[in-house]
């Protein structure tokens, strides 16, 4: 049977959430389907793509901002790419790149499937990208078969605010790779807490810092990011005499050994999607502190950490007080997290899922690798600038 094609679609190739999953999708569908990948610039999206022996391809039109005339332009390359690649299936990633590679695969007359990583209408988006990005988006939910959404809020959200209709909907959550780091879940003395988050209104660092302020046990906390609000943070933290006991480590690539190093996962935002800093924890083996908010509840149940209301700064503080002085506690829960991570959000159970998804919008039997993902890379040459 010929091997299907699959083309991705997303706006910027720039590390970020969406840019990482794609990466564990190409990884995990290369085996079972010919993949390539279309974005604005080059980064860490294309780099991965080489690693990984995919071709890329540039479409510099394909720009955040609204801008009709580029819009346009950006449209004319999409569709001249798929005409040229000929897949069978487009599978469009993120609000701009979604939109276009929709309306390109609708003119080409290709299958397409999006993913929804947020919504145009989500908590923290601006006014005016809510007034222009909501019709858009359910004038583009008649151009796919399918749209994934990486949470069940997520989905409930967009039908709530009618986008497509419900047989077009999905829930697969996000699912990453397994490491060898894992917490060992010894006694210590200081118990370390993490949080991994851009420094950001919406992460909420501050209210964090505000919760542990009146906390008078034994701990030490590691901020990993960075970002504009990283100095009001800092400056926060030594107005409140707490210098000896919060470390900024700024943006890290180690973070599988910063979190098995640590003891508790906090996550004190406003809004989120299905953050995949909640997913490394849990396959960590850390217990979690996180808001309710987006899908954190979905990812975290009681078994394995305390899901506390947004901008709640005292409870946020009791179930970290309560961690603190219970080692038992953040043992048994430590445990649960690892095994949550192994039954629900692995790679392997992504990529089944999505496969599924495929397999629906195609009405073909596009293969999963039943021998497990590939472990071994190639390089290739094999890369296109549009203009």
């Amino acid at each position: 049977m010929p091997r299907s094609k699959i083309l991705f679609f997303i706006t910027r190739a720039e590390m970020g959430g969406g840019q990482t999953h794609l990466v564990d999708l190409l990884r995990g569908l290369r085996a079972s389907a010919d993949v390539e990948v279309a974005t604005s610039e080059t980064g860490y999206l294309t780099e991965a793509a080489t690693d990984l022996g995919v071709p890329w391809h540039i479409i510099p039109s394909m720009v955040q901002p609204i801008e009709p005339l580029k819009d346009a332009r950006a449209l004319a390359q999409c569709v001249a790419l798929l005409r040229r690649v000929r897949p069978n299936l487009v599978h469009a990633h993120t609000s701009k790149a979604g939109f276009l590679a929709r309306t390109a695969a609708r003119l080409v007359g290709i299958p397409c499937v999006f993913t929804a990583h947020t919504w145009c209408f989500a908590e923290g988006t601006s006014k005016l990208w809510k007034i222009v990005g909501t019709p858009a988006e359910r004038l583009a939910a008649h151009w796919c078969d399918r749209i994934i959404n990486v949470s069940n809020a997520n989905r409930a959200l967009a039908l709530q605010h009618k986008v497509g209709d419900a047989d077009q909907h999905v829930t697969v959550h996000n699912g990453i790779p397994d490491v060898p780091q894992r917490a060992l879940h010894f006694p210590v003395n200081v118990p370390r807490i993490v949080m991994v988050a851009r420094f950001a209104p919406q992460k909420a660092q501050d209210l964090l810092v505000e919760a542990l302020q009146e906390i008078d046990l034994p701990y030490e906390l590691t901020f990993v990011g960075d970002g504009p609000t990283r100095t009001s943070v800092e400056q926060q933290v030594k107005n409140a005499g707490l210098s000896h006991k919060v470390k900024f480590a700024g943006l890290r690539m180690d973070i599988p050994e910063l979190l098995a190093s640590s003891d508790i996962f906090a996550l004190f935002t406003h809004w989120e999607g299905f953050p995949i800093s909640i997913l490394e924890s849990l396959r960590a083996g850390l217990p979690l502190v996180v808001s309710d908010v987006g899908g954190n509840r979905e990812a975290v149940d009681p078994s394995c950490g305390c899901v506390v209301a947004p901008g709640d700064v005292t409870g946020f503080r009791d179930a970290l007080r309560l961690l603190l002085a219970n080692q038992a506690l953040r043992s048994s829960m430590g445990r649960a997290a690892r095994q949550r991570y192994v039954n629900h959000f692995t790679l392997d159970a992504m990529i089944r899922q999505t496969t599924a998804v495929y397999r629906s919008a195609m009405g073909s039997e596009l293969e999963y690798p039943e021998s497990g993902l590939p472990s071994t890379d190639r390089v290739v040459d094999s890369t296109t600038v549009l203009s």
